[in-house]
């Protein structure tokens, strides 16, 4: 039996190998929401991960002058694929990445059902690998759409592995309303957004914060805003400001706490 998952993360590759097929040389070099990252430095960061699942060796790469990434070990790993290849012309890394992702799909086809199973580390603690591969999707298409963003190029905001990446999203959604934004008992904060597909997430804190569906028709407080300013935000990509900046933002209810809600919607670096 298929692994749906390999699926979506197919679907997903090939959105990503389409997008960079159009860049521009200058488009390559364009900066991104992501501090010191270039548009071909998310590739590459796409590219890093995929070969370390692949049993890659990290390259041997000076990376003393980032010093974002000095105190923590994991994240200079994840620098040294992407300063690797920041003196490469983007076609050569869109070339690398076609690569890459052809030893990957051979990869995940050999899996048996047990490696599928199989619980080890992933970004969000020791989980079966199918589940690590549902983050590879969402990180994969966040990063596809931090290149969106930075080439005016918005894009795939439907179908089967945007709602996987989206069903990630929501997981954090309670966290996000509950503990970052401190919502009281009682209290609902719905999410309007909107895009090609109009989609409604809704928060409700009862004992705890969590999703509620159908959303109550009296939520405390509602957040409109376009899906790609919702996604930035919890992406830790753009603050309120950004978000408002861009338009679309509406609130309506209780202000106050849907201001809180916008300014801690960051769940993820």
């Amino acid at each position: 039996m298929t692994e749906p998952i390999i699926d979506d993360l197919e679907a997903e590759w090939a959105s990503i190998a389409a997008l960079v097929a159009t860049f521009t040389d200058d488009e390559w070099e364009l900066a991104t929401a992501l501090p010191g990252w270039s548009v071909r430095d998310n590739l590459s960061h796409v590219i890093g991960i995929e070969r370390m699942l692949l049993g890659d060796p990290a390259p041997a790469v000076d990376i003393s002058h980032i010093e974002r990434v000095a105190a923590d070990p994991f994240a200079a790993t994840i620098e040294s694929w992407v300063e690797a290849r920041r003196n490469l012309p983007g076609p050569a890394v869109a070339a690398e990445f076609d690569e890459v992702v052809a030893r990957r799909r051979a990869q995940l086809a050999a899996l048996s059902d047990d490696d599928w199973a199989r619980v080890s580390w992933s970004p969000i603690g020791d989980v079966p690998y199918r589940a690590f591969m549902v983050v590879r999707v969402f990180d994969s298409w966040m990063h596809e759409q931090d290149m969106r963003r930075a080439v005016g190029r918005p894009g795939h905001l439907e179908g089967p592995a945007v709602e996987v990446a989206l069903g990630h999203v929501t997981t954090a959604l309670g966290f996000v309303v509950g503990k970052k934004a401190g919502a009281p008992q009682g209290s609902s904060v719905t999410f309007d957004l909107e895009g090609p597909q109009p989609r409604r997430y809704a928060v409700v804190v009862d004992g705890r914060a969590r999703l509620a569906d159908p959303p109550p028709d009296d939520s405390t407080v509602t957040i409109s805003m376009p899906l790609t300013s919702f996604v930035a935000l919890g992406g830790g990509r753009w603050n309120a400001e950004e978000a408002r900046e861009a338009g679309g933002l509406e609130i309506t209810g209780d202000v106050e706490l849907g201001d809180r809600v916008i300014a801690n919607m960051g769940f993820t670096p």
